[in-house]
C-alpha cells in the first residue's frame, strides 16, 4: 500500500485508489494512514470524528466506515489480481482499535523524514551544497497543504501541524545552506513570499535581513526587522529575540554576523549569531 499525505490524500493498493469520497470514511482512512502500521485506538478515531460529543451510535457508525473501507480495499485486491490477501489482512481489527498495514509500501511522510535527516547530517558536517540538494529533494515531496482535501478533527489537525513544522524545519535549513553558499540574491524573491506567509517566524525574517544586506539593500533589511518587531509586540506583547536584535545591530554597523545553522529541533526558534 502506498500512502501520500503531503498534499491531497492518496492511498493506493496495487496502484488502485481506496480513498472514499464521503467525508467521514475519508477522515477515518486519513487518520489510519497517518498512523500506518500502528494500532489506532477506537477512542482516538471517535474523538477525531465527533470530538467530545460522540453519538450513542458512534461505535456502530465507526464499524460501518471500517466496513466501507474494507470493501474498497477488497475491490482493489481483486482488480490487482491478489487472491491470497483479504481486506481484513490489510485493515486489521485488533483489541481496542484498527491498524492499516502497508506491507512494505511507500509512505511519503516517512520518506520526507529520511531525506530531511540526510540533509541535516550534511549541515552538521558543513557540507552545505549536499545539504541544500538533499533538503530541496525532501521538500519536493510536498504537493500542497497536508491533507488539504480531508475534513480534519482534533487528531488529524494535530498531525497536520506536526507535518507543517517538519516542512518549515527543512525549509529553514535549506535556506540556511543556500545562504552559506552565497546565494543571497537568488533567495530574495522566495523569502519575500515566506515572511509574508509567516509574519512572526523569526528565523525566516533573520535570513531575509541577511540576504537583503548582502545584496546591498541595508535599509530594507532594517525595515524587515522593524516590521517583525511591530507584529510581535502587537500580537504577542514580545520583543524580537536577543539574537535577532544582535543581527539588527550588526547590520546597523554594516558588519552582519553570520548565522549558525540550527538543528532540526530549532525550527521557528531564535536566530543565533556566532
Amino acid at each position: 500500500m502506498d500512502i501520500e499525505v503531503l498534499g491531497p490524500l492518496s492511498v493506493r493498493e496495487h496502484g488502485i485508489s481506496i480513498a472514499p469520497t464521503a467525508p467521514k470514511p475519508r477522515q477515518v482512512l486519513a487518520l489510519l494512514a497517518l498512523n500506518a502500521d500502528r494500532v489506532v485506538p477506537v477512542a482516538m478515531l471517535t474523538e477525531e470524528l465527533w470530538d467530545e460529543h460522540p453519538p450513542r451510535s458512534a461505535r456502530t457508525t465507526l464499524q460501518t466506515y471500517i466496513l466501507q473501507l474494507r470493501e474498497l480495499i477488497g475491490e482493489a485486491l481483486r482488480r490487482g489480481g491478489d487472491e491470497r490477501t483479504n481486506a481484513k489482512d490489510i485493515l486489521v481489527t485488533l483489541p481496542g482499535g484498527y491498524r492499516l498495514e502497508t506491507r512494505g509500501g511507500s509512505l511519503d511522510f516517512k520518506e520526507l523524514e529520511r531525506r530531511a535527516g540526510a540533509g541535516y547530517r550534511c549541515m552538521d558536517t558543513e557540507d552545505y551544497s549536499g545539504a541544500a540538494r538533499r533538503l530541496r529533494d525532501a521538500l519536493s515531496l510536498w504537493t500542497g497543504a497536508a491533507l488539504a482535501d480531508v475534513q480534519a478533527g482534533s487528531q488529524i489537525a494535530l498531525e497536520v501541524r506536526r507535518l507543517e513544522e517538519t516542512r518549515l524545519c527543512a525549509l529553514d535549513q535549506r535556506i540556511e545552506a543556500d545562504l552559506r553558499l552565497g546565494h543571497h540574491r537568488e533567495l530574495l524573491s522566495e523569502l519575500t513570499v515566506l515572511v509574508n506567509r509567516y509574519p512572526m517566524h523569526e528565523s525566516l525574517h533573520g535570513q531575509f535581513m541577511l540576504a537583503l544586506h548582502r545584496s546591498g539593500r541595508r535599509g530594507e533589511a532594517l525595515n524587515v526587522y522593524q516590521r517583525l518587531r511591530t507584529t510581535l509586540v502587537r500580537e504577542l506583547g514580545l520583543e524580537p529575540s536577543t539574537s535577532l536584535g544582535r543581527l539588527q545591530r550588526s547590520i546597523l554597523m554594516a558588519h552582519p554576523e553570520p548565522i549558525v545553522a540550527a538543528g532540526p529541533e530549532a525550527v521557528g526558534e531564535r536566530l543565533v549569531a556566532r
